[in-house]
């Protein structure tokens, strides 16, 4: 060991115990031949390993199955029905209305709206018409009425403050 460096001489240890270690394998595989010998915990019952008997490959194992196998009987084949192709779905109404009027008049506002009123009817509207619930084809003419009706409410809200800070409401 002298004259080696630290890993040569920890690798040289560890080739030594190695062998030690199986030579005294040998010996007890001699001695007792019915458990597990080279892997230790497992059952003499897992896939043969160490139990000195036979252990066959995977291939082995599956020709030995295919033996047992049985053909299913022949399902009779499904007569082919000819698809006719579904016309897509008819696009929500509400969202081919997309000028403001048309807007207005889906959020009925009617100019005696409170701003807790207000809130509510963005909320239910945003839930209906949210470009993320449009069918694809739709989601431009659903961002467009969002942003009409937002416009609408904030408008209205402003007005009311307005309003207000005149006494006027």
């Amino acid at each position: 060991m002298f004259g080696l460096t630290v890993f040569e001489s920890v690798l040289e240890r560890l080739k030594a115990e190695a062998r030690e270690a199986a030579e005294q394998d040998d010996e007890q595989e001699i001695k007792d031949d019915e458990g597990p010998g080279e892997i230790r915990g497992l059952t003499s019952g897992f896939a043969g390993i160490g139990t000195g008997s036979t252990f066959v490959s995977g291939s082995q194992a599956a020709a030995a199955y295919l033996d047992l196998y049985e053909e299913p009987p022949a399902l009779p084949p499904e007569p082919q029905r000819p698809v006719a192709a579904e016309p897509p779905p008819a696009p929500p109404p509400h969202l081919l209305r997309i000028a403001p009027e048309e807007v207005a008049e889906d959020l009925a506002l009617n100019g005696k709206e409170g701003v807790d009123d207000l809130l509510a009817r963005r909320r239910s509207f945003a839930r209906e018409n949210h470009p993320d619930r449009a069918p694809e084809d739709l989601r431009v003419n659903a961002t467009v009425r969002m942003k009409i009706a937002n416009m609408l409410i904030d408008e209205t809200i402003r007005r009311i403050a307005v309003e207000k800070s005149l006494g006027l409401r």
